[in-house]
Parts: structure tokens; sequence; C-alpha cells
């Protein structure tokens, strides 16, 4: 279709002959020599116009079906648009002009397919903006992985020379300021034993050397120093560290930082020095190998990169290697870093410089609550060092930081996850026959597994501003509220003037008790400065992802380990969807729910209709919380996850202000979570009516409560105790003090890891930390009683209520006896194809000589131990079965376009997804167990263990299945 009327009234266009094979319309509207209908001129013709001797030639009235408008819309120069609805008709000989007016459809269909040109247009080209923006992402995301030691090097390279240029030590954070003064004597230390190494025979070259040699000095410096000052905040001890964990931890980062460095020198080919081959050595296939190397780097295809430098990867090192590098480098940090006190002013006491770290042993128990000692070598660090550690944390290098770009996909057992850095589908943590039974499984049975860590890797997140600004201001504020530490430490009691042995007794038990809570608090205020620098340094990105792996029994995590969902209700308050959507009437209702969750306190076991309620009347606290977190009423503080509660507060607030609530953006995750979900999934295996209601399997009118029913089964036999005569039953005079204490929250922990296996010592554990929470017993010996005989109470009436649960998980145990007792480990394939093996074997001790002393490691034995495979197994198998579970979610919603989380038995989406996901989640629950997943377990232990007998199934009830699917507090 061909116009002018963006022409100049001078200039008039040609027209060639149309091509052959373009047809004219079938029917044409005009032809000048038989006019059919009268013309419409768009301006007045003078009358004594004479018409052409030859009739001028008119163009087939062009759709926009034809081809030359889409080469027209490709070259906008030849593009000539139509003036209001008129098609000049020209001829060549002809100057005078004359207008037809087209009819609409014409300039419809032309409109119409300029607008759809146009739009591809703009789609390729927005394509081509995101192309560049995620390679832009991927640079980053690679320089993060291997160029972050490099990094620190070069920092306090720089520092250093701005030191000597001002003759003035820079103002540095207190770990900085340590690390700068450490660095340059360790790197002399470890650059003179390198050149020693090297200097010697082969043959009397210390058994580190190869290994010393593979990184330059600065870099080996900086990771001792990280990783050891790393440890000793993560120490639950006061200031010290195993030798042996110490050294290893060192070991494994120096190979995997090697393997790194390596990789880079082969492919980037930096001018530095070669650190694996010498260059003058290299073969003439290898300067091939490195040209072809170079050539695909600068095209950026990392894969086929890969590829071809597989076979030039360096061998695994072993733990042998690894501790004996560690233990030479803890040894030269040991002689090369010191630490003093601020100076006296007054100039008159002598310098105090001291070591910062000393090597000694110390007797230690192998457990908590364990009274069997060993002695162990320690490093120690001095106390200056942990007094200003938990301070200056942020300032740590943080590795497996979340990632700018969606991790790689899961295809083997180290194939996907993060781009460079060593990355495993499972957290085998050495076990041999774990990652022989992953590597020897064909792929295509792990299809399902690497789909669902692939969804949960590919979902995006960013940072919540408004909630961290929170958190950062009651943080710098001294922490103390909304679940936060005490920044500051409890004081020390005096030590008593007078002599009597009693009060001297309690001095001692009050010194050590403020010891342990100054302990657990430094500890703590070290992991919400690590949590808070990811959050600060992830503040300003569009959006990030965590890769997941697995754990042995096959359930999710994410692979950075502090500022993650999966983590506290910090971390989950100031994480949120990076994509929104639209509330929508049914996500503005789900998002009262999640609030009212939130808030718990008792609101969380009301009915829907309950919750929504209780939110309706209370939005003028919600909106104040909202809009004045810290200066207004805080009642967001009262919650029972408070950063949760109060991002729910803000999100509601914004939405119910806005003019159309329905459709704001929301980005918050809202969360299902299950009921007690390790007896829904026994619940499920029994076919128990009683139980299946117990846990609300089936549909009722508000959520049955399995801990206040246990709290009420234990209240019972607590008070029949306490009728009975205190001389023949010890036990009526602990009824009588417990009996108004017992509640929900006392009992909660224990029924929750009932079926996970908690043994009685655990459980009293559990009920001392909730008795000394509510602070009315404070005689510790009394305490202990107190605890152990409300535990063994428990216990008893989970026997009572979950009988159908009990059975099994005996006849698990019993099962796992029969195979453990033949030497073999549990092993079963889970129903979405992982296989499982249980790692617990008798550790043997091999013993190493290192310069620093000799080490006992401990490593996997032959020898299975028997109790530990069959406790473990019945909470393990069920632990498979709820991840099975949650990865069955997780593949569906994202075939049904939802964005999906999953922590264990709690799934997140955008609230106006919910009820889709509710539908899903039931549903896989439903197909999880309509497969006969104990006649499988029997099967398979029967086909490995041919020689071996079985115990029978337990009995089994009715219950039906489908009542999940119309359960709607099943998850709720």
């Amino acid at each position: 279709m061909a116009a002018t009327g963006s022409l100049p009234l001078t200039q008039y266009p040609t027209y060639s002959k149309p091509p052959t094979s373009q047809k004219p319309h079938k029917k044409p509207l005009f032809s000048l020599p038989k006019q059919t209908f009268p013309l419409i001129f768009s301006f007045p013709i003078h009358r004594s116009l004479n018409y052409p001797t030859k009739p001028p030639r008119f163009l087939p009235l062009c759709d926009s079906l034809q081809d030359n408008i889409v080469q027209n819309i490709e070259n906008p120069k030849k593009l000539l648009l139509p003036n209001a609805h008129s098609r000049q008709i020209l001829s060549p000989e002809s100057a005078p002009r004359i207008f037809i007016q087209d009819p609409p459809w014409i300039s419809a269909l032309f409109w119409k397919g300029l607008y759809k040109m146009t739009n591809q247009t703009v789609k390729i080209e927005h394509k081509e903006i995101e192309k560049r923006k995620y390679n832009l992402l991927r640079r980053r995301q690679v320089k993060e992985e291997t160029e972050a030691w490099e990094k620190m090097v070069e920092e306090y390279r720089e520092l250093e020379r701005e030191m000597c240029e001002k003759k003035l030590a820079p103002n540095l954070p207190y770990v900085k300021g340590l690390f700068l003064g450490w660095f340059e004597p360790l790197r002399e230390a470890i650059a003179k034993e390198q050149k020693v190494q090297k200097g010697k025979n082969k043959k009397l070259r210390a058994a580190y050397a190869p290994h010393i040699e593979l990184l330059p000095a600065d870099k080996l410096a900086v990771i001792v120093m990280h990783k050891m000052m790393g440890l000793v905040m993560g120490a639950e001890e006061d200031g010290y560290v195993q030798v042996v964990q110490a050294a290893v931890h060192i070991g494994v980062a120096i190979e995997q930082e090697v393997r790194i460095h390596s990789f880079l020198e082969k492919t980037k080919n930096y001018q530095r020095k070669q650190i694996v081959d010498e260059v003058q050595g290299a073969s003439k296939e290898k300067e091939i190998l490195r040209k072809r190397v170079n050539s695909l780097i600068r095209r950026r295809r990392l894969t086929e990169v890969q590829k071809l430098v597989k076979n030039e990867e360096i061998k695994p090192w072993g733990r042998d290697a690894q501790a004996k590098l560690g233990s030479r480098l803890l040894e030269l940090l040991t002689e090369t870093a010191y630490v003093q006190p601020p100076i006296d002013q007054s100039g008159d006491s002598p310098l105090d410089v001291r070591p910062a770290f000393r090597h000694k042993f110390k007797t230690i128990s192998r457990g908590p609550g364990q009274k069997i000692k060993k002695r162990y070598g320690v490093i120690e660090c001095d106390p200056l060092i942990r007094s200003g550690l938990d301070k200056s944390a942020k300032h740590m290098m943080i590795p497996y930081v979340p990632m700018l770009v969606p991790p790689k996909k899961w295809k083997g057992y180290d194939k996907g996850g993060y781009l460079f850095l060593p990355s495993y589908v499972m957290r085998t943590h050495g076990s041999r026959k774990q990652q022989e039974a992953l590597k020897g499984v064909n792929v295509k049975n792990m299809r399902k597994v690497f789909e669902a860590l692939d969804t949960l890797g590919s979902t995006k997140w960013r940072v919540n501003n408004k909630v961290l600004a929170v958190v950062e201001s009651i943080w710098a504020s001294g922490g103390n509220i909304a679940g936060l530490v005490d920044r500051n430490d409890i004081p020390i009691p005096e030590k008593p003037y007078s002599e009597d042995s009693t009060e001297i007794q309690e001095w001692k038990w009050s010194v050590r008790k403020a010891n342990k809570v100054n302990r657990e608090r430094h500890s703590q205020r070290c992991d919400t400065e690590l949590k808070l620098s990811v959050a600060r340094k992830m503040e300003n990105e569009e959006g990030f992802y965590y890769p997941h792996n697995l754990d042995f029994r096959g359930r999710a995590y994410p692979m950075h380990p502090h500022l993650n969902h999966l983590s506290s209700d910090l971390c989950r308050g100031v994480l949120e969807f990076a994509e929104g959507r639209p509330l929508g009437r049914s996500g503005l209702h789900w998002l009262k729910i999640h609030l009212a969750n939130l808030y718990s306190g008792g609101v969380e076991k009301l009915s829907h209709d309950g919750r929504l309620a209780f939110v309706d009347n209370h939005l003028d606290e919600i909106f104040d919380s909202a809009e004045n977190p810290i200066n207004g009423n805080r009642w967001w503080l009262t919650a029972e996850d408070p950063f949760q509660c109060l991002a729910a507060c803000m999100n509601l607030s914004e939405a119910l202000k806005s003019t159309s609530p329905h459709s704001m953006i929301s980005y918050l995750p809202i969360h299902q979570d299950g009921s007690c979900n390790g007896l829904q999934h026994y619940a499920a295996l029994g076919r128990d009516n009683l139980e299946a209601a117990a846990v609300n399997l089936v549909a009722g009118e508000k959520p049955a409560d399995v801990y206040s029913e246990i709290a009420v089964r234990v209240h019972n036999i607590m008070k029949r105790d306490s009728n009975k005569d205190p001389v023949t039953n010890p036990n009526a005079l602990l009824a009588k003090l417990l009996i108004d204490q017992v509640d929900r929250k006392l009992v909660k922990q224990t029924v929750m890891t009932s079926v996970y296996g908690v043994t009685f010592v655990g459980a009293r554990e559990q009920i001392k930390r909730r008795l000394e929470e509510k602070g009315h017993i404070t005689d510790d010996r009394l305490l202990f009683s107190a605890a152990c005989y409300t535990a063994k109470v428990t216990l008893a009436a989970l026997g009572e209520l979950f009988q159908a649960a009990r059975n099994i998980m005996g006849w698990l145990g019993d099962c796992a006896k029969v195979i453990a007792s033949e030497n073999q480990p549990v092993r079963w394939t889970t129903p979405l194809g992982l296989p499982v093996v249980q790692p617990y074997y008798k550790s043997e001790r091999h013993l190493i000589r290192t310069t620093l002393q000799v080490l006992a490691l401990q490593r996997e034995g032959n020898s299975v131990e028997v109790r530990k495979q069959r406790t473990a197994f019945p909470p393990n198998f069920v632990h498979s079965l709820d991840g099975s579970h949650m990865m069955m979610t997780a593949v569906a919603c994202r075939d049904a376009g939802l964005y999906f989380a999953g922590v264990h038995d709690s799934f997140w989406t955008h609230a106006c997804d919910v009820e889709k996901m509710n539908q899903i989640l039931r549903e896989k629950f439903v197909e999880l167990y309509s497969m006969p997943v104990l006649e499988n377990l029997l099967e398979s232990f029967e086909t490995s263990y041919p020689t071996l007998v079985f115990p029978p199934l337990p009995e089994r009830g009715n219950f039906d299945l489908r009542e999940v699917l119309k359960s709607p507090y099943f998850f709720n």
C-alpha cells in the first residue's frame, strides 16, 4: 500500500508496473476507463481540467498481508504514511493530483500491521537489552566467584602502600586493622617457606611442599587469616578451635582456590606466574590447547572451555594433604600474628605485645552433656580478638553468596549450581557409599530431582529495603528487641568476700552461667552481622538467586548459608520475591490470613474467618506499624515472627490505602505450612482415621491442634500424679509444681520432633529450655528434675495418641536393625528416584604427623553403627518423603506458571496464587501416598538382601486419602 500524504506538494512518486507475482485485488475498487462510482475529491478541481490522453496506471490496492508492507516497515525511509484516510492516484505524466478516499478497512489493516511489526521490533529490542543485561550480570558473577580472594589481596596491598606513603596507619574497622597488621609478616613467612621448600632436594621436601607453591604467598596469607577468624567467630567454645578442624578447613579452602586459579591461568592467560605447569615445559599440544581456550574465552563460550580443560583438572588432594598444608600455615600464623592493647596515654606502662593465637592442648568433652573427655590440640585466640570481632564480622570474606544470574541447571553429581565454585548435588560429608550411589545412578532416573532443584534455584529474590532499614535502626540501637540478640554482654558477678563454701559455690555457678550466656550472645551477634552484611551487599541488586542442593535424605537447602529463606525471622523478613503480581481478590484474602499466622499467639489456630476478623479488628495497629515502625505503638513487636509480621503490615497497609487494592502489585511471599507435618506423613502411611483427623488430613470447621491435645493429656496425667502421696511417689511434688505451667508451647517442640526420633535426653533439654524461659523455677537442680519428669509424661501422652505412627516407626527401626546386623548400611530409593544411603559408620582414627602436632583424622570405617542405623532410619525415611512431596509440588507449580519457594513443610508463593498452590500441594500429597510406599520399601529390602528375613508390614487403617483434597487446614 503506497501513499504520499507525507510528501511535499512538489514531489511525486513514480511507480513501476507491479510484479506479475502480485495478484491484484479480486474486485478492483476502481478503473478509470470504466468508472463505476463517482470520485470523491479532497480538494476542488478546476472545471477546465483535461484528462490525460493516456489513462493513468493505478497500482492494485495493497493490504497489510502483502510482502511489500513488511519491506517498507523494515526500511522506514521508503515508508509513506497515509494522511486523513486519503490516497493519491498518479500517473507518471500528469501533474495534477487526484485524491480518492480509502474504505475504512484499508487503513485499519495498515495500522494493525504497523502495530504488529512495531511490537515485534520492540520485543526484539527488549530481548537484546535483557541479553546484554544478563551478560553483564554473568560477568560480575564470574568475577565474584573467581576473583574474591584476589580482591582481598589487592585491598591489603593498597592499604600497605597508603600506610607507607602517609606514614600513618589508616583508620580501619577492627578486624581489618588486625588483618593489615598480620598480612605482611605472614606473607613474608609463607614466601620464605615456599623458597626453602623449592630449594630442597625432592626427597627432603616436606609433604606439603608441592601444594604450598601452587598459590602466591599473599593470597595464601589472606585465606589463612580469613578462614581462621571465621572459625573463631563461629566457635561455640570460648575463643578456641581444634587444630584438626582448622587445618582441614584451611586446606580445603586453598585447594578450592588452586582449582579456580589454575582454571583461570589456563583460560584467561593472565600475565602472572604459572601455578600448575611451567610455560617453558609446556608441550606443543598444550600450546595449541591454550590458544583454542583463549579464543573461546574471548567469545564467552565457557561451556566449551570447561570441556577442553576437563582433562587438565588437578586430582583431589585428600584429607592428609589438606591437613598437613593447613597445619604448617597455622603454625606460621601463630608465629607472626600479634596483638597489642590500646596504649596507655600516660606512657608509663610498658608495651604489651602478645601473640594473637597460641597452640596448646586442652581437655574437652566429646559432646554436650557427655562425661568422657579427651585431650585435643587447639588454637586459642587472645581475648582482645574476640572482644571486637562481633562488631566487624561484616568485613569477613563470605563464600557462596547469592547469585546474580540463575544457577547452572543440574545435570550430574558435580554439574550444576554455581558457575565456578565447587558445587555438588548432595552434601555427603565424605560418605563414600553415598557418593558411589549417586555417581552410579542413571542421570535419567534423577531427572525429577534435578528439575525440582532447578525450579527452586530459578526463583528470583530481592531485599525488602523498608524492613532492612528498620532492622538496621534497631541493631544500631543495641538490639535486644524483635528477636535480635543484645549487643552487650551481661556483667560477670564479683567474687563474694565471704568464706562460706555455699556462697562460693553459688558464685562459681553464676559465673559459669554468665560466661555461657555471653558466649552464646557473641556467637549470635557474629551470626547477625554476617546476615546483615549479605543483605547490605545485595540491597541494591535488582534480584538474586539461591542455588539449591540436597542433604543425604533428599531435603533441599540453599547453598548460601547466611541470608536465606530457611533461616530466622530476620532473614525471612528482609527477603521478598523480585517479581511482583497483582493481589487480586483472593490475594488480599490470603495476605490477611498470612499476617494473622505470623502474629500467632493462638490466632493461627482460629478458623480462616476468625483470622480475617482478627486482622480487620487490628487495622489501626497495622497501619501504625507500617507507617511508624520504630516510634509508633510498635504492635508488630508483639508478634511471634515480628519482622515477617512487619513486612506483611507494610504490604497490607499499602494495598488497603491504594485506590485499587486488588490491582496492587505484591512481592511478599505467602506461606502455607503443614500441621505437624511429620505426623501428617505417618498418618498417611498408617491410614489411621483418628491420627489423620488430629493432624488436619480431614476437613474441619477450624484447624485441629495436636500440640494443644498433647498438652491437655500431659496436664491430666500430672493432675493424677499430684493427688498421690509424695512419700510413695516422688513425682507428686514435681506434678504440683508444674501443673500450672503446662501449655501448648511447653510440649510443642517435643511433639514436633517425636516423629523424627527425639530421644528422652533431647526431649528433656527441649522442655528444660521452655521452663527456663518461663522463669518460675530458678534452682538448677530442681529445674533438671522437673524437665526429666515433664519429658517422660509428654512422651507417654504421645504414645497414647499416635499408636499407628509408633507401630510404623517400630517396623522401620526393626528392618534397619536386621540390615545393620549384617554390617550393611540401610539404603533406599525415594519416590523421585534419589538413592539414599545412611552414612553411619564407625569412624577410624588415622594419625598423621604435621609440623604443628600429630593429628588424628577421622575417616569412614568399614563397620556400620548398628544402633545409629536403627534409630535414625525412621526419621530419615520420613524426611525423604517430605522432601519428595516438596519437590513434586515445586515442579507442578512451575508447570502451572507459579513462583515457588519451599522450606521442607512450608511452601511459598504470591498471594494471588495461594489457592492454586494449595490445590497442587494437596494433589501431590495424595499422588505420593497413592503409591504403595511401604510395600515398595519392603520389596526393595527383600531384593537387596534376599537372605535376610524382615518383619511383616504393620496393620493399617482405612482412611480415604482423597479427604485431604477437601481439608482447608491440611496446609494453612
